[in-house]
């Protein structure tokens, strides 16, 4: 296809794969898009070995790589102790996780255990942190590092630079937008609200063209589409707007090959666009999931969420219970079992391989085109 991010990255068809399962990465980026593999909560050396694998499975296909540096959290320029984060989680807090956990029969005694074993997150928020996770990721192959929340930091700017990997960038908001172009970016990902995790609150359709006219002043960088695209066809819309190809999250978590909690890849599958909510319950930040009791709960009865990344202390050593316990069989964990997804999910109707997922977007966008065209008098 005719499009600068497929000259920029060496791929067939721009169509761009985030994920946190290496398989996926391979499959996409074989089936001619570009597997994007997230790595925010890994420490480097899993960080080592998954990208290791990647290389040896991939077939010398480009892939790319994400991490999260947001530019502001709580304890940002601080040296804290591990115990000094933990203890800075309220006990109110931890006390309504546990309590949803036994109100549906969950052993909730070994939470704060878990949370000690859970700070690897926070620790690669940081520019230290980040800083590590880089110097893995420069020895491997990547062809694009992207950052999730905010402008990159300079050392993800500079390395990039000096390796010939792009930067991206995503955005929320055509201000963020400027910022991060004027801050050097070579890519930006402009994320409407209908996106699963981190997301706006401006709808993809508006915010695409808001984007590509706001920076247009400034220089000349491509604009892959993202939020609640699942389908050639969005793909295509997108693309009509403007923008270079799309970068998508939700629609691989129900791929064979995707890591998905089974009952979780149960539900999206069942779900209609209305079965997910954004919420700052899970990080801290905004974030879209799909609505279960957990959501529920927190919406109607918890307390404020905390910032990034002490919410995470909160919510994520209950959920991975709930993950571990829903896949045993356990009801109350089944009922409770949730997981980022974007609106898109209403689509996400039929259970295929990564591959299939890819040829069934080029038909698809195909398929657009032609209807398109076919609206033009000659």
């Amino acid at each position: 296809m005719k499009s600068p991010i497929c000259d920029m990255l060496g791929i067939e068809f721009p169509l761009i794969a985030f994920t946190h399962c290496r398989d996926v990465v391979t499959a996409v980026s074989k089936a001619g898009g570009m597997g994007v593999f997230g790595a925010a909560g890994l420490p480097p050396s899993r960080l080592e070995e998954e990208l290791a694998w990647i290389d040896d499975h991939i077939g010398g296909k480009p892939y790319g790589l994400d991490l999260i540096v947001p530019n502001k959290y709580e304890g940002k320029g601080q040296k804290l102790s591990s115990d000094q984060v933990i203890a800075s989680v309220p006990m109110e807090h931890k006390a309504f996780a546990a309590s949803i956990l036994k109100a549906h029969d969950i052993d909730a005694a070994d939470l704060e255990e878990v949370r000690k074993g859970s700070l690897q997150f926070g620790e690669n928020l940081t520019e230290e942190g980040a800083a590590k996770s880089l110097e893995v990721a420069f020895r491997h192959p990547i062809k694009l590092i992207a950052n999730a929340l905010g402008v990159p930091p300079a050392i993800m700017l500079e390395m990039g630079k000096k390796h010939g990997v792009a930067v991206a960038a995503l955005v929320g908001a055509k201000e963020h937008a400027i910022r991060q172009v004027q801050a050097g970016v070579d890519i930006l990902i402009a994320a409407g609200g209908e996106a699963g995790g981190h997301c706006g609150d401006v709808a993809t359709l508006v915010l695409v063209p808001e984007v590509i006219e706001a920076i247009a002043p400034i220089r000349n960088v491509p604009v892959l589409a993202a939020g609640g695209i699942v389908t050639g066809r969005q793909m295509a819309a997108c693309m009509a707007m403007g923008a270079a190809g799309a970068w998508t999250g939700s629609v691989w978590l129900t791929t064979a090959e995707a890591e998905t909690n089974p009952v979780v890849k149960d539900k999206m599958l069942a779900a209609s666009s209305r079965d997910t909510v954004r919420s700052r319950a899970r990080t801290g930040k905004h974030s879209r999931q799909l609505r279960s009791v957990w959501t529920d709960a927190w919406e109607k009865e918890g307390p404020t969420p905390l910032p990034m990344p002490l919410q995470s202390l909160v919510t994520e050593p209950a959920l991975r219970k709930i993950d571990k316990l829903s896949e045993g069989g356990h009801e109350g964990a089944k009922k409770l079992a949730t997981y980022w997804v974007g609106q898109g999910v209403g689509l996400m109707n039929q259970a295929m391989s990564a591959g299939q997922v890819v040829q069934e977007f080029k038909e698809d966008y195909l398929r657009a085109v032609e209807r398109l065209d076919a609206t033009v008098a000659e």
